[in-house]
């Protein structure tokens, strides 16, 4: 079974189902919230991932109580699908391509900003500007912080990174120090 295959395909079926709904946008929140929950309770995951230890019904529950609200009906059939058709076990997976299409298809993208220090607006919105000028689509940023960077910033958007941090230009420089000297010996 190639899982990448069976995850993408039952994403899209569940986008184009949210579209006849009309209730994509609860349920691309509730997705994103309880892939959040699958991915940070591990024994949550792994209750999905058991086929006889935890019963189908049960399973919804959970994943109910994770999302802190009750399900949206496309979402709650969707997994009961899942239940029906023993793929239960991909639901992290699924959820989480399932939010990556779904803001595909609205026209968002979702990146991912590291930085030293609390970004400016200036620079969250000139990022904002470069995403929408190669895409056309609209962005949301993600930030981190993380001071090893020591100066500069690493944007993360779909397969481009632009990762102009100092910790980097100087690995970069180390790099070229070590190759030079090689040719010297």
């Amino acid at each position: 079974m190639n899982t990448g295959i069976v995850v993408t395909r039952y994403a899209r079926a569940l986008v184009l189902y949210v579209r006849e709904t009309g209730q994509g946008d609860l349920v691309c929140a509730q997705a994103e919230k309880l892939f959040l929950a699958l991915s940070e309770v591990g024994d949550l995951d792994r209750m999905m991932r058991a086929q006889d230890v935890v019963p189908g019904e049960e399973k919804i529950r959970l994943l109910e109580t994770a999302a802190g609200a009750p399900l949206a009906a496309p979402l709650e059939r969707f997994l009961r699908l899942l239940l029906d058709k023993g793929r239960m076990g991909l639901v992290r997976e699924i959820l989480h391509d399932f939010v990556d299409q779904y803001r595909r298809s609205i026209g968002i993208r979702k990146a991912h900003l590291t930085v030293v220090s609390e970004p400016s607006e200036t620079l969250l919105e000139r990022l904002r500007a470069l995403v929408r000028a190669q895409t056309g689509d609209e962005v949301v940023i993600d930030v981190d912080i993380d001071p090893s960077l020591v100066g500069g910033f690493v944007f993360d958007v779909d397969d481009y990174l632009l990762d102009a941090s100092v910790s980097h230009q100087l690995e970069l420089i180390r790099s070229q120090f070590i190759e030079r000297n090689r040719r010297i010996i």
